[in-house]
């Protein structure tokens, strides 16, 4: 059916094949093609029988009555007596496509509202993430409601990853990405020099259109053979349309830059290279943004004890981060590259910086015994951690120790603190003084971090400590080793203090007088729960004996979330229940529109701690240095635009690498086909039960095809799988025995079945 000015062709008949008369249903359906594929036109009732062939007066009757509906359904717009249009309104949206393997394609729509179904044939051959523009279908009796793909706005991606296969006559390109309906077939003079089973990055030339069902490609990189370790971390970034290498031309302008610091910059700037600082990082870190500094000042006027680290004093604690914004230039070939960025990513194995490795491990990192320019918090703190005064400086540093967590952990409890308990270490004495490097500057830093954070958590803050999958691998990249990682008392001393920095610089901007309108300032905000989703975790942690508020003041549901926290600590259930209350989270992103941070209950927050490895910490350097010489507001509609692309690209790396530890962890399992485990149950499908297995921490899947003879029902609510014939129930947290049965390095996939045992 096409349209072509006013005139119209289409392949419809009044009569089926089999000769009989055309129902209300049949009717229904031609209108709705008819309309749905002509989506600007308004059509007469002449033009619609002509176009369908509606030749009887019956057949008329039926169409015009059907159009009644469909306008009182609001699928058409009754233009007049006797024509109609598509309602655009409400029929027509534009938004994201979103491609399944399972073929349960959807539609996001720009206004927020919920995902609508596409099926594979209503698509247009749409990929994921294709900004498109959909009809909804007029619903169908105890259907679903769906959407028809009418146009391709415009393409996510125009590059695919996989493994290339090299025919006689043909070479295709089989994608990593198992959402692909076909293959890509690549013409043999466009391969590049690619064989098979070499992984390659291809440029799409040729989309699928009404002719051609096929995509067409051609060669534009190739990473290195399949399952080499540089190659398979090269193709997650790359099927994520992130760089896996830096462009010459930003490497030589960062060789360019003159690290040296000039008398004249020192002069400009306050001087904390005689005040003792260190950096506390990761063992294995080469970038260090943040450093802490700290210096007793004199006494509170009420008095109080003299000399040590203990009590009674004042104490001046500087938040120093690296001054990227001074060599970083707006504009320059280097910000530009770090903006498309956004922020560095960590796969296991490796980095992949924001800005070039000269400026994030060299000039701009706060590497011990250098001077250094930074842009600092200032703070001056009593022995409760209360803010009596702070300031914002430009400031030269020089690092007088690099510290990996490790080893602030163990000097804090070789001096009597005991992780996790919130407790500070005993006073120190004469006779039993503080043992290690600058220990006594630690044990201060750490009482004071300590303080804020109880303060934090009775102020409604969210207590969220999820663990993390890390791997020990060789100089190869194999994974030998799987362990999870939990954050200590070191690693929660530098949180508390750049949470502290970022929350402080956010409201020195956002918290205004009544009137006066707050300048521009790209904040880290966080929504409150989805409702719906806490009334899930109600229910859910019901089963088990807890309870938990959905409603009431903020306050109130995140007092009754920490104390459920607190009780399932250490329970079979603990993991299940983190899990559920995560799900209703909202996800924090970056936006000029405040809202404040609600897993944090901070009004005002933002990130300015770490411009090294995220681009919106380096915008926010650079307004806070334009406000503080008086300048006016920046652009607000540019630089929401600015925050919508860094929180598009924190979550696709994130992507990224969570699809690393995916890949390591089936590696990792991959000579282990036929062992057996302890494991528990971490998730629930229509398709299958996840598992993590207790030793490794390693995830897998039990297809629900091999759970027995039974048939499965998902309880999608109250998470849990029950069979129909023998009631077996499969609930998330459960312990359960599994069996490797296959690694999957193409899909990084694990699959299990139940133990015999």
């Amino acid at each position: 059916m096409y349209l072509c000015g006013k005139e119209l062709k289409y392949k419809s008949m009044g009569k089926n094949k089999g000769g009989k008369r055309l129902g209300k249903k049949q009717v229904s359906e031609l209108l709705q093609n008819l309309f749905q594929h002509n989506p600007n036109e308004t059509f007469s009732f002449k033009q619609i029988f002509r176009a369908l062939k509606l030749d009887t007066h019956p057949l008329k009757m039926l169409a015009i009555d059907v159009m009644e509906e469909m306008a009182w359904d609001d699928f058409l717009l009754k233009v007049n007596d006797n024509s109609y249009r598509l309602n655009l309104k409400t029929q027509v949206q534009e938004g994201v496509f979103r491609r399944k393997a399972n073929g349960r394609n959807s539609f996001l729509p720009d206004d927020g509202g919920t995902p609508v179904f596409v099926a594979e044939r209503n698509s247009m051959s749409a990929m994921d993430g294709d900004r498109v523009k959909v009809s909804y279908m007029a619903r169908r009796d105890k259907h679903i409601k769906e959407a028809m793909v009418i146009e391709i706005v415009k393409r996510a991606h125009d590059q695919i990853v996989g493994k290339l296969r090299v025919d006689k006559d043909w070479a295709f390109l089989i994608p990593q990405d198992n959402t692909f309906v076909h293959d890509i077939i690549i013409p043999k003079r466009k391969l590049k020099g690619g064989k098979t089973d070499d992984k390659a990055v291809v440029k799409v030339v040729q989309w699928p259109d009404a002719e051609h069902k096929n995509i067409i490609g051609s060669v534009v990189d190739i990473l290195g053979k399949t399952g080499e370790n540089n190659a398979e971390m090269h193709a997650i970034l790359a099927q994520y349309n992130l760089p896996y290498k830096y462009p010459k031309n930003v490497e030589e302008a960062a060789e360019k830059i003159d690290p040296g610091i000039t008398p004249q910059e020192i002069a400009r700037r306050e001087d904390f290279r005689d005040v003792f600082t260190c950096t506390i990082d990761p063992k294995d870190a080469k970038d260090f943004d943040d450093a802490l500094s700290i210096r007793r000042i004199s006494p509170p006027e009420s008095g109080g004890a003299r000399g040590g680290l203990n009590n009674g004093s004042l104490w001046e604690v500087g938040v120093h981060i690296a001054d990227v914004s001074h060599y970083v230039k707006e504009g320059s070939v280097i910000d530009k590259e770090g903006y498309n960025r956004a922020t560095s990513i960590y796969l296991v194995d490796r980095t992949i910086p924001m800005l070039p490795e000269r400026l994030c491990n060299f000039i701009c990192s706060l590497r011990p015994n250098e001077e250094k320019l930074c842009y600092s918090v200032i703070f001056q703190l009593d022995d409760e951690a209360n803010i009596k005064k702070w300031h914002l400086a430009h400031t030269v540093i020089k690092s007088d120790r690099r510290y990996a967590y490790e080893e602030v952990q163990q000097i804090l409890e070789d001096n009597g603190v005991k992780d996790g308990t919130g407790e500070p270490a005993p006073p120190a004495t004469k006779k039993n003084p503080y043992k290690g490097e600058y220990a006594n500057e630690l044990i201060k830093l750490d009482a004071l971090a300590k303080k804020l954070r109880a303060a934090r958590f009775k102020n409604g803050s969210v207590k969220f400590d999820r663990e993390e999958l890390h791997f020990d691998i060789d100089e190869t990249g194999k994974p030998i080793k799987a362990y999870f990682k939990t954050s200590k008392d070191a690693n929660k001393l530098i949180e508390e203090f750049m949470l502290l920095a970022n929350k402080t610089v956010a409201e020195s901007v956002g918290r205004v007088k009544k009137g006066v309108k707050a300048k521009t300032l790209p904040y880290r905000i966080h929504d409150q729960p989805d409702p719906q989703k806490l009334e899930n975790l109600r229910q859910f942690v019901s089963k088990f004996g807890y309870k938990v508020k959905t409603s009431g003041t903020k306050g109130a549901i995140t007092k009754s979330l920490n104390a459920l926290m607190a009780d399932a600590e250490g329970t079979r259930e603990q993991n299940a229940i983190e899990t559920v209350a995560l799900r209703a989270m909202m996800k924090a992103k970056y936006s000029v529109h405040n809202i404040g941070h609600y897993g944090l209950a901070f009004d005002y927050y933002t990130h300015f701690t770490s411009p090294i490895r995220r681009y919106p910490d380096v915008m926010v350097h650079r307004l806070l240095t334009k406000y503080q010489s008086g300048a006016r507001s920046a652009n607000k509609e540019k630089y929401e635009e600015y925050c919508e692309h860094c929180s598009d690209m924190e979550q696709v790396s994130q992507n990224a690498e969570r699809d690393s530890i995916k890949y390591k962890m089936v590696e990792f399992m991959a000579d282990k086909i036929g062992n057996t485990y302890d494991a528990h149950i971490s998730g629930l499908t229509s398709y299958g039960i996840y598992a993590q297995i207790d030793e490794t921490h390693c995830e897998g899947m039990i297809p629900i095809r091999d759970l027995g003879d039974d048939y499965y029902d998902f309880d999608e609510k109250n998470f849990v799988i029950v069979g129909r014939r023998h009631h077996t129930k499969y609930q998330l947290g459960d312990p359960i025995r599994i069996q490797v049965a296959r690694a999957n390095l193409e899909r990084k996939q694990l699959d299990f079945t139940l133990a015999d045992d």
